[in-house]
């Protein structure tokens, strides 16, 4: 039970941190969401936010209900990043990987309870 949590909570951890560093640093990035009428600031705060979720979710003392909330605004990240997809008309790999994140952000959620309890 422990393994599954950590090692889903892991892969989304990561894909936020590396979502994080190519709203930073990736050109193609950058330009995709000026592409679709963000501010500059927007990007930031964006990665900032996927930065300190992808480090709460791995915390093992941060309460429960913190974690919980992080779950909640990390889904309407993939959500939100879906529906961006969708309007860029991007690949359907994108959006099939973005399901992907979202069935495996569901089990650390759901094994998260399980392991807390």
């Amino acid at each position: 039970m422990k393994t599954i949590y950590w090692i889903s909570t892991g892969i989304i951890s990561a894909f936020l941190l590396l979502s994080s560093y190519s709203y930073l640093f990736s050109k193609s990035t950058i330009d995709g969401i000026k592409a679709l009428g963000f501010p500059d600031y927007f990007r930031i705060e964006l990665a900032v936010l996927k930065s300190i979720a992808a480090i709460i979710l791995v915390l093992p003392f941060v309460s429960s209900q913190l974690k919980e909330w992080t779950y909640a605004g990390v889904g309407l990240f993939l959500v939100t990043a879906l529906v961006a997809h969708v309007k860029h008309k991007d690949s359907i790999f994108i959006m099939l990987l973005l399901f992907v994140l979202m069935g495996i952000l569901i089990v650390s959620n759901i094994y998260m309870h399980k392991y807390l309890k």
